[in-house]
Parts: structure tokens; sequence; C-alpha cells
């Protein structure tokens, strides 16, 4: 399974060892982990009830779960690894690390603390740059989005945004150009049940 793995690794870019890979699925496959295996029965009959009636599902687990929250804790682990330290972010952009930490602060680039370090997520970067309208994207993202939830928005392809025809990511239509306007509208229903 190694060479296979190592073989993926290298095609998706990724800067890891196999072993170490495993060790941050495994990681972020106990940090996702349902702390219990019937989420209903932490609540009361009439909070139960409360909570159904707004669309929760407070079943049980089922095994057909396993799937999405595999997907999940892979997304999260390449999340993870592919993302930059402040020093990586600042080498790039070619400023001081002052700098990267300020942008942070005042939401001009996303990152979250990891065992007390800031990784700031690679799809915000492009060249020697920050992504072209990286800053109005970002503030119109809703602040209780998780950077998960983002990356995921900025690399999956949205019917609304075309490039030559074909549906794009607002990645890719930033990079090619577009009207980040499409893409702040887009951003800012994140988290809004459809």
């Amino acid at each position: 399974m190694s060479p296979a793995l190592e073989a993926v690794l290298a095609r998706a870019g990724l800067q890891v060892t196999p072993d170490e890979f495993l060790s941050l699925v495994a990681d972020a496959a106990k940090r996702l982990a349902p702390p219990h295996p019937d989420p209903g029965g932490y609540f009361s009959p009439d909070q139960r009830d409360a909570l159904v009636e707004v669309g929760l599902d407070l079943g049980p687990h089922r095994p057909s779960d396993d799937q999405g929250r595999a997907r999940t804790v892979v997304a999260h682990a390449v999340l993870r690894d592919s993302a930059l330290t402040v020093a990586d972010a600042a080498r790039q952009l070619g400023v001081d690390t002052s700098r990267i930490r300020h942008r942070l602060g005042m939401g001009r680039l996303v990152g979250w603390k990891d065992r007390g370090s800031w990784r700031l997520p690679a799809w915000q970067f492009a060249g020697d740059g920050v992504l072209p309208g990286l800053e109005a994207v970002l503030a119109a993202v809703p602040a209780d989005q998780p950077a998960l939830v983002v990356a995921g928005f900025m690399t999956t392809e949205q019917e609304d945004l075309s490039v030559d025809g074909e549906p794009t990511s607002p990645r890719e239509w930033l990079l090619a150009g577009g009207d980040p306007r499409r893409v702040t509208a887009l951003a800012a229903q994140l988290g809004t049940p459809a």
C-alpha cells in the first residue's frame, strides 16, 4: 500500500510521507468522530422535539454515515497538510511574518491555529500574491464558517460561475479575471439552508 499511497500523494502535490498522511487522517478522525453514537440521548424529549422540528437529525449513527465522514476526514487532512505556515506565506508573498499575522487579524487572509501555530490554506494564494478579490470574498463569508467549508466552497465548481461555458470554482473564476462580486454574493450564503 505504501508505494500506491506515495504515488497518490505525489500526484496530489502533497509533501508528506504515507505514514505522516495516515497519521493526519487518524488525528482528524479522532477529532471529527461523533462524541456519542446516539446524539438524541443527550437531550430531554422536549428538547429533542424542538431540535427535530427545526430540521436536525438526532438519529443514531448509521453505517451509511461513514462514507461522508471518511470524505470529511480526508478533506480535513489534505487541507491541513497543504496549508502554509506564517513563515511559508511570508516567503511566498515577499513580506515579513508580522504582515501575515496582521492580515490574519484583519480578516484579509484566512487561517486557523493548529498546535499553537497559524496554518493558512493554500487555495488563497496565487503565485507570489494572494488570489485576486480575496479580501472582498473573505469579508462576505459569514464568521461562523470553518476553514474546511470555505476551502470546499472556493475549490468546488459552482453552477453560477462559468468560464468558457463550463462551471468553475470560485478560485478558478477569480484567477480567470472574473468579477469578485459574483463570488462574494455566493460566499455570503455559506451556511444558509437551501
